[in-house]
């Protein structure tokens, strides 16, 4: 049988803490990093070297906790230990499928997880292994979404692959506005000057200066993974130009 064919040989997917729980919940929900592994699984066997940075506001939200009077690098490294917990979740439905996996952690914890050093990360991309990156950047006053952008351009990964809740960004907020018109493309430049909630504003600047595509897609709807992958026209694309294969 002839391998599925792929558009990328390395790429960052990010997760969001609200992919490890069902909606409208906190905590972790065991079916739901099952399907996350599910379409891990399937990326896997297209032949992708994936790294997957995983959020923690399903468990502490460090912004959160920050308004609530702790301090904001107190509440920020609260959160970046609570995408440890997301992280090893993660390894252990991805292991238990049979899948090799390492789980890097920008805040040294030995005793579950190898510390993130580049070159142990591309290490074991090349081996096949899939890495799963933890605790942000491991500084406070940084989110996971520049922590994305971050280990993508350190990596060399050619896109980051924003998960989320929706199929794409949109006009407006499609929940609310039944008149909201899903957008296919915006550059960089739209997404700042327009201030969009799609990542903050730092993410979006580092993937513009390291001319770092995102795409913007729904996690829930089965297979999307791969399909970003293999460069189907899926969500929304934000870079320099669009692709004209899309």
């Amino acid at each position: 049988m002839t391998a599925p064919k792929r558009r990328y040989r390395r790429v960052v997917l990010k997760l969001s803490g609200e992919a490890f729980c069902a909606p409208g919940t906190t905590g972790i929900d065991p079916a739901e990093i099952q399907h996350i592994a599910n379409q891990a699984q399937e990326a896997y066997r297209v032949g992708t070297q994936l790294a997957i940075v995983v959020g923690g506001g399903n468990l502490i939200r460090g912004s959160v906790f920050s308004q609530l009077g702790f301090d904001r690098a107190v509440a920020d490294n609260m959160g970046m230990l609570a995408t440890a917990i997301n992280a090893i979740a993660l390894q252990d439905s991805l292991e238990r499928m049979g899948l090799e996996t390492r789980c890097l952690t920008a805040i040294e914890m030995h005793e579950v997880a190898e510390p993130y050093i580049r070159r142990k990360a591309l290490s074991h991309l090349d081996k096949g292994r899939i890495v799963i990156l933890a605790a942000g950047t491991g500084n406070p006053f940084f989110t996971t979404d520049t922590a994305a952008a971050l280990r993508a351009a350190e990596i060399g990964a050619e896109i980051i692959l924003k998960a989320t809740k929706v199929d794409g960004v949109y006009t407006a907020d499609p929940h609310k506005d039944p008149k909201a018109k899903r957008l296919d493309f915006l550059t960089y430049m739209d997404v700042l000057n327009n201030h969009l909630q799609v990542m903050d504003a730092t993410a979006i600047s580092l993937c513009m200066d390291n001319k770092l595509p995102i795409i913007v897609f729904n996690l829930k709807k089965e297979g999307n993974i791969v399909r970003a992958i293999r460069g189907e026209r899926i969500g929304t694309l934000i870079g320099s130009q669009p692709y004209a294969s899309r």
